[in-house]
């Protein structure tokens, strides 16, 4: 089978992605695939140079192996060139953020007609807007922190009542995001009326909508889950870390980060933590895969966080080690089963379409 990968892309994201797909393209079957690594730029542009040969020995190599040494292309000739080339094929999206993980890349392919790894259009672009995630899980019943949402339009209205707003609303210490941006980029922690007001220019760098929320004292745990009509949740996990935030910095350049996993919560948190996970995965349409994060407060109440609907893969990413600590799946059996996953899902798309 071919697999495209495709990784790099628009959003501020970019980075995150290359480490996701250095370690996912060091470890596939290549017996069993036939790996083409898809570069996307910054300005979006896609790049492609035929099958995978070796191993990528760094990060920098993903990029100029992909490009042929020059890293522009269209979508148009890599789409014409090999999407085309006949043979079972699967694409493994591999984009965080925005142009990727919000329904767009997974429109395209719908429109292909090609087996993808993770979510459809639909419960992509909710999963990945904070905003809309929070509202249908709030239809579900599904506890999570104080929060508001709040527009470019609101916020230049007058800053000083959003302020008045917030703080009667969420109070402090709250956070600051982005409504579709993950890995903590463009988060603030603000304890204070000044570092709220820092915290939301700063947030609208990165995107016209806002969700600001309060601070929940307690621990962070993550779920992994899996499975298209009848998924499965990991044990969940852990990072044990010494910040406040645990920001970008502290995810992904910390050496001294652990994870516990299972988490030493007492069994029957644990046990509610995944039921949790499940009822949010299915009322968001998930399939194929996702993360759930929650917060444990002092007193054993359970928040729901957010969902990713496109995890990290990185070598100090919680997703796939809680596969391994909970079902001893390795990583690449893991990659397998996703692909698996994508391609009995389009199966069954075509079946349903040509039953009609």
């Amino acid at each position: 089978m071919k697999v495209f990968v495709l990784y790099g892309g628009r959003s501020a994201e970019h980075e995150v992605s290359l480490r996701t797909a250095f370690t996912v393209l060091g470890s596939m079957d290549r017996s069993r695939y036939d790996v083409y690594p898809v570069y996307i730029t910054t300005d979006g542009l896609w790049s492609c140079n035929g099958a995978m040969k070796e191993p990528f020995a760094s990060k920098e190599e993903l990029v100029l192996t992909a490009a042929g040494g020059d890293p522009a292309g269209s979508i148009g000739e890599v789409l014409s060139r090999y999407f085309s080339l006949p043979g079972k094929k699967a694409v493994l999206p591999l984009l965080h953020g925005s142009y990727g993980e919000d329904g767009t890349v997974q429109g395209l392919l719908e429109l292909l007609d090609i087996p993808y790894v993770g979510n459809g259009v639909l419960s992509a672009a909710l999963t990945l807007d904070k905003a809309m995630c929070k509202k249908v899980l709030e239809q579900e019943g599904i506890a999570q922190t104080r929060h508001v949402t709040l527009s470019p339009e609101q916020w230049l209205d007058g800053r000083e009542d959003v302020m008045d707003w917030i703080e009667g609303e969420v109070g402090y210490p709250c956070y600051v995001k982005p409504a579709s941006l993950g890995s903590s980029i463009g988060i603030s922690r603000c304890p204070s009326r000044s570092e709220l007001e820092a915290g939301i220019v700063q947030a609208f760098r990165y995107d016209r909508k806002l969700v600001v929320e309060t601070e929940i004292v307690g621990r962070e745990i993550q779920v992994a889950v899996m499975g298209n009509g009848a998924p499965v949740a990991s044990l969940p996990g852990e990072f044990l870390h010494g910040v406040d935030f645990f920001d970008f910095q502290a995810k992904y350049m910390d050496q001294s980060l652990r994870m516990s996993v299972p988490a030493e919560l007492p069994s029957h948190l644990l046990e509610e933590i995944r039921t949790l996970a499940l009822r949010a995965y299915i009322a968001l349409d998930c399939a194929g895969l996702a993360r759930v994060d929650f917060f444990v407060d002092g007193q054993g109440g359970i928040f729901l966080n957010e969902i990713n609907a496109l995890p990290g893969f990185t070598g100090t990413s919680m997703y796939p080690v809680m596969w391994e600590r909970t079902s001893g799946i390795p990583y690449g059996e893991l990659l397998d089963r996703l692909l698996d996953y994508g391609i009995a899902r389009h199966e069954e798309k075509r079946r349903l379409q040509f039953a009609r």
